[in-house]
Formats: C-alpha cells, structure tokens, sequence
C-alpha cells in the first residue's frame, strides 16, 4: 500500500478565501454568521440567518469560455482548486495532465439557479433561459467535471454528491485511489454554494437557528441551549500525493492520512443513529493502525442541531471511552454543507501544525444529554498531539472519519 500526503491546500470559506486569512480570522474567535436580508423577501421563512462568503472574487482569467459550464459553487471549486495546485507547486506541470492525476470532488447538488431556469421552462413552456450550460451547472457532478476539465486532467474520476459529507467522502475516496496505486496526485474536496432554497429546506425540518437578532451567539454547538444551524458556503480543495513522489520533488507536506472510514445508517434518512456514526470512527483507526488513545483531537461535525450534537457526542464517546479534547468550526463558519469536510480538514491541518485549537464559539453550558467529552471552551487550547480526527456525518445516514498524522 503507497502512503498519502497532503501536499497543496487553498479554501474561500466565511473566514476568509485564503487558509492564512482564515486561520488569522480563526485564531481571533470570527463568527461569521448575519442577517441575510435576501431571506426576508419569504413569508414563512422562520430563520434570517447565513454565513456566506464575502470576499471571493472570480478571478479574471476565467474568460466567458471557462464560466460557460460554472455556476457559483463550480468555479468557486475551480478556482480554489487552481490556488491548491499552486501551493503544492503543481500546477502547470506535466503530471496534472498525463493521467497520473485525478479529481475527487462533491457537493450537495449543483448551482440552484440552473435548477430554477429548468423549472421556469416547464412553468413558461417557453425555452427561455436554458441554454448549452445549464445541465452542467446544475448536474450534482458539476466540481468535479468542470475542475477535471479546466486542469485537463485525465485520470480517475470520483464525484461525491453525498449531502454533508460530500467534501470528506472527496479527500477520503482520493486517499484509497492513492494509498491502493491507482493514480499519483488526487485533486480532492468539497464546495457548495449559498441559496435561500437550501435553507429553506433545514427551516421546514425546524433545524435553523432563530436568533435572527443576535446572530453572533449562533450556532451553539453541544450547548444547552442550542437552537439549530445556521447554513454557509464555501470551497476546500486539498491535494493529495503519494508519498514517496512527494518527496522526491522535495514538496512541503502538511500531514499524512492515515485512515478513513466510512458507513451508512440504513434506518432513517434524517435521524441520526450514534451505533453506525461510531462505526464509521471505528473503521478510520482500524485502517490507520492506531488505537482511540493515540489521537488527541477530534474535529466535530457539530451543527448545534437538538439530535445531531447528541448523537455525534455519544458515538464519539463510546469509540474513545475517554474525555477526548473536540470542537466544532461550524461554530464559526456555519454548516457549509458539501463543502464542511475539505474547509473543516484544512482548518484542522492547520491546527494540528500550530498546537492551537480553536474552541467552540457560543458553548456556555454543555447539554447534559450530550456525552463527557473534553469540550475545548474558551481562548481555545495548546495541545501536543501528532493524530487528529475529523468526523462529518450527512442526511442519509451517511457517515464519515478521516484521520491525519503530523509527517516529521
């Protein structure tokens, strides 16, 4: 079995659209949740809460061409993509393009707005905003297309449409395609795009947030009183390569993925069931060799949804049967959906190699139906470890564990 690092990373998250200005926003305690008054032109709409992203910008060189299959969360993948293989020293090079290289990529669905042009078709009968590009931006493959074919890659492709798990299901699928020598370098990670129908639906399911008024003090992870999530946006794009390659061209190296697991509830398509989640945890350390003792952080899923934060909480639990140090970004970025796994891993990385972790934002006082865990509170915490875990779990039952290694 070939060994997998990471080698390249780029995000355009709520914190910020580069991984240094995320973490600098990261490390100042950022909650980036507003009022987003697009969502006060619906009746009914219970919650006026989001986190977008407020600073990407398309970048010039994507001529009407390269933008004629994108919609938003196609090339904001591509994009951060393109800033990813830069940072691994990657792009432009031969192997990108030679079939040594694959895509590995997700997200919930496409670009919503393609979706209502097909809609506003059939409503109109009149073929009045469909045109050559339309399927493509809105088909759920779209990253995964459009990245593969900005870069001409011709290797492997992996597309992960799995709800919120898309992104981890990207780097976790990129890693097996590596580790069992099926391609050299993975371009692996998650987007999603912000739009009112996406909210709409967790508001129907009562899972949002409702502090319309004080949108810095949600959400509230594994707290008390937790009233929902509250949705964002965003890209992660990690490039993943074998080891052995990456060290003969001398690449920097974030961190080596040591495990990955995955697995399915099959009882119910929303609630969650902690049995399978813990499973999932289980099968990452198996495949990583280690044992439960052996990691000292866990990134959690954590949407401050009522069942979710128990759920998760206990099959962390039962997996470690100790107060393992965990906590939850979506406290600052919001549920970011496809792309919470790749923007998540990224933040996680860049923790792992700093000593810091962040604390979650607006926990005050722990639900006492959540389980013992060593909830990282406060100006966040130092801590000495070479193994984390980072945990994403989806609608579906769908359920997610990658585990990464500092590389000395």
């Amino acid at each position: 079995m070939k060994r997998v690092v990471v080698t390249g990373m780029a995000l355009a998250s709520p914190l910020g659209c580069s991984v240094d200005t995320a973490f600098s926003n990261l490390k100042k305690f950022q909650n980036c949740v507003i009022h987003w008054d697009k969502l006060d032109e619906f009746q009914n709409m219970n919650t006026r809460l989001a986190a977008p992203v407020r600073d990407f910008v398309i970048p010039e060189h994507f001529n009407r061409k390269v933008l004629r299959t994108m919609g938003r969360v196609a090339y904001m993948s591509t994009a951060v993509s393109e800033e990813a293989l830069k940072d691994a020293g990657l792009l432009g090079e031969e192997i990108i393009s030679n079939g040594e290289t694959g895509v590995s990529y997700g997200s919930s669905s496409g670009s919503l707005e393609s979706i209502i042009d097909f809609y506003t078709m059939e409503v109109e009968k009149k073929v009045r905003c469909v045109n050559s590009g339309s399927y493509i931006k809105m088909m759920p493959q779209t990253t995964t297309v459009n990245i593969s074919l900005y870069f001409k890659t011709k290797g492997r492709l992996v597309p992960t449409s799995t709800a919120c798990t898309s992104g981890a299901m990207g780097i976790g699928y990129a890693y097996e395609t590596i580790k069992h020598g099926y391609e050299t370098v993975m371009i692996a990670g998650g987007a999603e795009e912000l739009h009112e129908s996406h909210v709409a639906i967790f508001d129907t399911l009562y899972a949002t947030s409702l502090k319309n008024d004080t949108p810095e003090l949600t959400p509230s992870p594994f707290d008390a009183n937790r009233d929902g999530l509250v949705l964002g946006e965003g890209a992660g794009t990690l490039i993943l390569e074998e080891y052995e390659h990456a060290k003969r061209r001398g690449a920097k190296i974030y961190a080596e993925i040591i495990g990955f697991g995955t697995s399915t509830d099959g009882s119910h398509i929303t609630n969650p069931c902690h049995e399978t989640m813990g499973k999932a945890l289980e099968l990452a350390i198996k495949d990583a060799g280690i044992s439960p003792d052996d990691i000292g952080y866990v990134n959690a899923h954590g949407t401050a949804t009522l069942q979710g934060d128990v759920a998760e909480s206990t099959a962390t639990y039962d997996v470690f049967k100790r107060n393992v140090p965990i906590s939850s970004l979506k406290s600052y970025t919001g549920h970011t959906l496809g792309a919470c796994g790749a923007i998540e891993a990224i933040l996680s990385l860049e923790m792992m190699n700093s000593g810091w972790y962040a604390p979650t934002l607006n926990l005050e006082n722990v639900d006492a139906n959540c389980a013992p865990l060593d909830y990282i509170t406060g100006s966040g915490r130092e801590i000495d470890t070479k193994i984390i875990m980072s945990n994403n779990f989806a609608f579906g039952g769908i359920n997610t564990s990658l585990i990464f290694k500092k590389v000395d």
